[in-house]
């Protein structure tokens, strides 16, 4: 309780030179509170918001509170008189067929297509001739496929094991890298599909049925189109050991029969098998809402209003469990906390800017959607800015402050602070000016670079900022045992601490739009020094 009394009121603008502070900064500073604080993230991380997950009702709640809080302030929406921006989020789903000499295997028990081997524009063939290649090697004194053209053909495979080895303890991953080389050898050899007679799908567990059959959601972005509409390439078809009998029974034998003579033999076994097979595969896309909360405070100079300072933090979290008593992570720190963030440092600029002490520059405050699924909604921003990126001058990111980690259980005076020197020395310079001037966090650097295991400079929405080359600072707690877990809750946030995090959030935005001039980008995405 006592570090608690430490940073609550003003007290932390005592003892510093006044001759280094703007009063009128301080003065708006006054609503990034602890108790605002409390007032925003007690209803963003309630069980009600059901842990926020894009495309669910909970992250569409959220949008609805952000947007309306914006506009009580007066903000402005930006996305032709709104506060939305849409991103293009679809759910894909898998009609899949199959059939052995007419007759329908049925889809999640005799078989199952990866859907990500399906392109939107789905597939069909029909063939009256397979190949069966054994265990699909191709290696020095032994080929599955010598002797053999399998461009235009469909091939057989086991999905794994040796030959005349004795079935091996599971290595799920050795399996994948093998099977994976497989495929890839049969693709370049222009194959036109490939059946794996995979033993999991003999006994599915329920896990990978419900992954199978779940409608997978995705960001339409100009990458992902691009993938989806490429040329189709081997299609990948996992079935039963009981169906791949099925087919084998043409000629007479079985998987045991053939691995037997694999084994007796020393010699593949390769052979074409007479037998219709025809399959298909066709997406259904479904369109889902989501979408970025944008709220605009424009600039009062005339001449610097069209510079544009990005203020974000994603609203969006992992939604609901299925395991334990407590169902929903309700993403309290993250990134429940960066929200109510971006919500108390909009609010004092707005509250300046009715004083007529607005910022002479504009400001975006953005609450992005989707970074849980991989950084869909700041993507998304960056690929269809609302305001063009070249006049943006840079963007702090707030993604948990609420709460601390392991490294600093003695003293939670302090922040990360992450990619403020990797374009601009500028950037650099005021976000720590703003720290000594007006909030004195220790401000830690120790995850500040590109090769940090963690790669926290990449995993948040910064990042989509960085790689267009605008400068950026990534405010961050590190993590805690409750990360994505349902226990990250408002209970265990350090209200105060998370107030004072976003003060210096606020400060070095004041500075940033009140500066004579932008941050100057000094530096490659790689850290060199431009010329």
């Amino acid at each position: 309780m006592k570090r608690h009394f430490l940073y609550t009121g003003f007290v932390l603008f005592m003892g510093f030179g006044a001759f280094a502070q703007n009063q009128n900064a301080i003065k708006f500073s006054k609503t990034i509170t602890k108790d605002n604080a409390y007032k925003h993230l007690s209803v963003l991380a309630s069980d009600e918001y059901e842990g926020r997950e894009t495309g669910k009702k909970g992250a569409w709640m959220a949008a609805d509170y952000i947007k309306t809080f914006f506009k009580s302030l007066g903000l402005k929406g930006p996305v032709n008189g709104d506060y939305f921006q849409p991103v293009d989020l679809v759910t894909n789903s898998l009609t899949q067929i199959l059939t052995i000499d007419g007759q329908p295997a049925e889809a999640i028990k005799d078989f199952y297509i990866p859907a990500q081997t399906v392109s939107s524009k789905g597939f069909t063939f029909n063939t009256s001739t397979i190949l069966f290649a054994g265990y699909g090697l191709n290696k020095e004194g032994y080929n599955d496929f010598a002797g053999q053209n399998v461009a235009g053909k469909v091939v057989l495979i086991l999905k794994s094991g040796q030959p005349g080895e004795a079935p091996a303890a599971a290595n799920p991953r050795a399996e994948t890298i093998a099977l994976n080389a497989k495929i890839k050898f049969l693709s370049e050899s222009k194959a036109l599909a490939v059946l794996v007679v995979d033993p999991g799908v003999d006994n599915m567990t329920a896990n990978l049925k419900s992954y199978l059959t779940s409608e997978s959601l995705t960001m339409k972005s100009k990458e992902s189109i691009e993938k989806m509409n490429a040329p189709q390439g081997m299609v990948t078809i996992n079935i039963s050991s009981a169906t791949a009998n099925k087919i084998l029974a043409v000629a007479g034998t079985s998987i045991d029969a053939l691995k037997k003579q694999i084994a007796d033999s020393g010699k593949p076994a390769t052979k074409e098998l007479k037998v219709m097979i025809s399959a298909s595969g066709t997406k259904v896309e479904k369109k889902v809402r989501g979408e970025n909360v944008l709220g605009f405070l424009e600039g009062s100079d005339p001449k610097l209003k069209k510079e544009v300072l990005v203020v974000t933090g994603h609203y969006d979290h992992i939604g609901l469990t299925t395991s334990g008593d407590d169902k929903v992570n309700n993403g309290a720190d993250d990134d429940g906390s960066g929200t109510t963030g971006v919500l108390m440092v909009a609010e004092a600029f707005a509250k300046a800017k009715k004083a007529g002490k607005g910022p002479k520059r504009s400001i975006l405050f953005m609450t992005v959607v989707g970074e849980e699924k991989g950084l869909w909604g700041s993507e998304w921003y960056s690929e269809n800015p609302v305001f063009p990126l070249e006049n943006t001058i840079a963007d702090l990111n707030i993604d948990m402050i609420g709460r601390g980690d392991k490294d600093h259980a003695t003293d939670n005076n302090f922040v990360y602070i992450i990619g403020s020197d990797m374009l601009s020395s500028d950037l650099d310079k005021i976000g720590k000016k703003a720290n000594k001037d007006y909030v004195n966090i220790n401000l830690d650097e120790r995850y500040n670079n590109r090769t940090d295991p963690n790669r926290f400079y990449y995993r948040s929405d910064h990042y989509n900022f960085a790689k267009h080359g605008i400068p950026v600072i990534f405010y961050f707690n590190g993590v805690h045992p409750e990360y994505h877990m349902p226990g990250d809750e408002i209970s265990k946030i350090d209200f105060p601490m998370l107030a004072k995090r976003a003060q210096l959030v606020y400060f070095t935005a004041w500075e940033l739009a009140n500066g004579l001039k932008r941050p100057a980008v000094d530096k490659n995405e790689d850290g060199t020094p431009k010329k």
